[in-house]
């Protein structure tokens, strides 16, 4: 019996030290980024606070200074529609600095783009080379998803830092956020943004338009994706009028302050 018991006791420990040396250090829990609109100014908040902390403890971005009317103009390239150059030659007629994130098919198959941004004053941005749910690949996968868009990147256009990325899809964990930070990226989540990238769901540029300008709040980062025809042709308008109304356009690199609501 006293065998028994000994034998017992030791596959029980082996049990547990297995189980506490496997255990994953990150949670488990995916997220999908979501927040609630601005409406007549106010601040967007983020709608399930449960991930606020996540978000602030790897410096993630969703906001600016949300004391100053600072606007910062980002952009998804997942692939080329056909709007990206009228789109660069607004922002260059409007002297307006955005970031483009890209992803491995935009890099492969728009190098002549990429340079371009780059060469006009934008920032290229990392949204993974695949695109996948990175909450479900491993910590090297989603290290080589990274490091190959940056890689491609300074290759084309000689950029040679690439600080920022999109999560694809908006999905994100603590792994995700934990990887990318310590491989030197600032997750970049947005704080205006609307059902864009419908290609065969386009209903105008007066729509686009109503749709970011009923958002506008300080500190706004605002999502928009090439791929729509609407954001082309109503991004012209929403700068002007934008500045009417005293915002002023920055870029990622002169945000100053992260608030969180």
């Amino acid at each position: 019996m006293k065998r028994f018991y000994l034998l017992f006791t030791t596959i029980t420990l082996s049990v547990v030290l297995i189980a506490l040396y496997t255990t994953p250090i990150y949670g488990n829990n995916a997220y999908n980024f979501g927040f609630k609109k601005s409406k007549n100014g106010n601040l967007a908040s983020i709608a399930q606070e449960g991930f606020m902390d996540i978000l602030k403890k790897h410096d993630a971005i969703f906001l600016g200074d949300t004391e100053k009317k600072e606007l910062y103009l980002t952009f998804d390239n997942g692939y080329e529609n056909g709007y990206t150059s009228k789109i660069l030659d607004i922002l260059k007629e409007k002297k307006v600095s955005a970031i483009f994130f890209v992803t491995g098919h935009y890099v492969k198959d728009q190098p002549e783009l990429l340079f371009r941004m780059v060469n006009e004053g934008h920032i290229i941005g990392n949204h993974s080379w695949s695109h996948p749910d990175m909450t479900s690949i491993t910590e090297e996968k989603i290290e080589a998803e990274l490091n190959k868009v940056r890689n491609e990147v300074f290759k084309i256009t000689g950029q040679l830092e690439m600080k920022y990325l999109r999560p694809p899809r908006g999905i994100f964990n603590e792994q995700t956020l934990s990887v990318s930070h310590e491989l030197g990226f600032t997750n970049v989540f947005w704080s205006i943004a609307y059902k864009d990238w419908e290609t065969k769901n386009q209903k105008g540029w007066n729509y686009a338009y109503e749709k970011v300008m009923s958002q506008l709040h300080p500190g706004a980062v605002i999502l928009l994706h090439t791929v729509s025809k609407d954001n082309m042709d109503a991004i012209a308008k929403i700068i002007d009028d934008a500045r009417k109304q005293g915002y002023q356009f920055k870029n990622l690199d002169q945000m100053e302050v992260k608030t969180y609501h």
